[in-house]
């Protein structure tokens, strides 16, 4: 009796300690930090015919254009359409700068986690296998949602998006958190 006991909580023990797959809530979390390393305060630059930047390209009503020729806000019209296609999406906020769109998506309250999740990838894949592709991020959380249109009807008023810089970096960071390879140690002083 004793050796059967023994006997079954070893293998109890070998059985409980295997490898844990690591699995995400959303697959959103699965891209990787350079989706926002490329990001910042960096200015959108036309090049002209013969390559050269030209850094004073904005288009006739003061917004700043694409490297396509394309505005951004023709282009956040364009992605806000596209997501709206997206079955199970009943509207949708976008911010485009650089090559990164942050999309904030009104979904159905009632819809499981998973598939909102779901809905989440179907949007960003669409956007990524768009013609004028761009790095999306998509939420579906309401609160950034609703700070994602007003930023949107701010710049569409023609505010400048560097006054909005701090706000977006904080709805990045809470649709990307801050991976262990972003962090730097810090030094001790003693």
């Amino acid at each position: 009796m004793r050796k059967s006991m023994c006997l079954l909580l070893v293998l109890l023990l070998l059985t409980s300690c295997g490898i844990a797959k690591k699995t995400s809530p959303s697959p959103q979390n699965k891209q990787s930090a350079n989706a926002v390393k490329g990001t910042g305060n960096h200015e959108v630059r036309q090049l002209s015919n013969d390559g050269i930047t030209n850094p004073k390209a904005t288009s006739k009503a003061g917004h700043t254009v694409s490297v396509k020729g394309e505005s951004e806000i023709a282009l956040k019209d364009h992605f806000e359409q596209l997501a709206k296609r997206v079955p199970g999406v009943n509207g949708a906020h976008c911010v485009v700068m650089n090559k990164v769109a942050i999309v904030g998506l009104d979904v159905e309250g009632s819809l499981e986690r998973s598939r909102v999740g779901s809905i989440k990838y179907s949007v960003a894949e669409a956007i990524r296998k768009d013609p004028r592709s761009v790095r999306a991020l998509v939420t579906a959380d309401m609160d950034l949602s609703s700070r994602l249109a007003d930023m949107s009807r701010h710049i569409s008023e023609g505010n400048p998006i560097s006054g909005f810089s701090s706000e977006l970096a904080d709805i990045i960071g809470r649709i990307m958190p801050q991976l262990p390879e972003d962090t730097k140690p810090r030094k001790n002083a003693q």
